[in-house]
């Protein structure tokens, strides 16, 4: 499946909603902070289980964690240690859309990761 061409919003929805997986990772993606941004050359990246994020709008605005749980089917992230209590009493992690998060910190622990990295010119991780 391919990007969507098409401008009108029905049909954009209609790729969101049916996008694969290879796909929805990318679109699963946050800014990077200004000290990663001149240090990989890049406005953005892919967030995966492990990044440190920053929380930079909504109710949750400045909070800071790591990256605990990825939802491909909702398009949401969880943070370690941002919940909400229930009605019940229990405690759950609150979701969160990745366009709302700035990435402080990589995990570097993939080798894959630090290639799509170095493909930019002048770019040397590690």
């Amino acid at each position: 499946m391919k990007q969507p061409k098409s401008k009108k919003a029905r049909k954009q929805r209609k790729f969101l909603y049916n996008a694969p997986l290879h796909l929805r990772r990318k679109m699963l993606a946050a800014h990077l902070s200004k000290e990663l941004r001149g240090k990989y050359k890049r406005r953005g990246f892919p967030v995966r289980k492990g990044d440190e994020v920053i929380v930079m709008r909504g109710k949750l605005k400045g909070k800071t964690g790591k990256i605990g749980r990825i939802n491909l089917n909702k398009y949401r992230v969880y943070i370690e240690g941002i919940t909400r209590k229930r009605t019940v009493g229990t405690e759950v992690q609150v979701s969160i859309s990745p366009s709302n998060l700035q990435i402080t910190n990589l995990n570097l622990a993939d080798k894959r990761r630090i290639k799509i990295l170095e493909r930019k010119e002048g770019v040397k991780v590690g």
